[in-house]
């Protein structure tokens, strides 16, 4: 068995370990994100309520020291639940590469919330801002939650299933340069797009990250 093969069953075996270990502690975590499996890692669903309790646990004794991402999922619209938040996970201190995903729906479909966990790991206070930005979920108990990558007053969520991958034409956020060029924020080219990823197996995630299918960033024509 080669080098990585042997990491991989070692992180899984950790994972699994640690998974058992949750179910003693949390009766309420289920297996696998719902309603799609976890394939490349292990993973659980907590419910949004237990979620601070859970990472906190995760942290302070299961050796879960770094808060490695945390972004969200919106499934779609018409989904419910809509909104899933994942915390991805990661121990310094465990089997090499013991890597952990937790996940927590929101319960609200139209106003989607989670709990703050920038008081566990002051690294998820941006992260927290650019899902906040991204996919308008409000992380309640945040010291400062506001746009990190769009201005504010902008009225979308650009990750959310019903933006359009182009973008939607708007105001500039600077009325000065607005009155001064007379112009709008056009949408952008659709260039590198659409995006597809490859479904169904046992992929990891570098084998499901999505792939262009159009490769031609300097067009000539605007896409429709």
């Amino acid at each position: 068995m080669s080098a990585a093969n042997t990491t991989a069953t070692t992180s899984a075996a950790a994972g699994s370990a640690i998974i058992a270990a949750l179910h003693e502690s949390f009766s309420q975590i289920a297996d696998k994100i719902t309603p799609r499996a976890s394939a490349d890692h292990p993973a659980v669903n907590v419910p949004a309520a237990d979620a601070v309790a859970v990472l906190t646990h995760l942290r302070d004794v299961r050796g879960y020291d770094m808060l490695a991402d945390l972004t969200a999922i919106d499934w779609a619209e018409g989904a419910s639940p809509r909104f899933t938040v994942v915390w991805h996970l990661l121990s310094t201190e465990r089997a090499p590469g013991a890597y952990l995903r937790v996940a927590a729906d929101c319960a609200s479909d139209t106003e989607p919330e989670m709990p703050s966990v920038a008081a566990i790991w002051p690294v998820a206070n941006w992260h927290e801002r650019e899902t906040f930005d991204m996919f308008g979920i409000v992380f309640t108990g945040h010291p400062d939650l506001r746009r990190i990558l769009m201005w504010d007053g902008y009225p979308h969520y650009p990750l959310r299933k019903e933006f359009p991958l182009a973008g939607i034409e708007g105001e500039l956020p600077d009325p000065e340069v607005a009155g001064e060029t007379k112009t709008k924020v056009i949408p952008a080219p659709m260039a590198g797009g659409p995006f597809v990823a490859s479904s169904g197996g046992e992929l990891n995630l570098s084998e499901a990250e999505p792939r262009a299918k159009d490769e031609s960033w300097n067009e000539r024509t605007q896409k429709n």
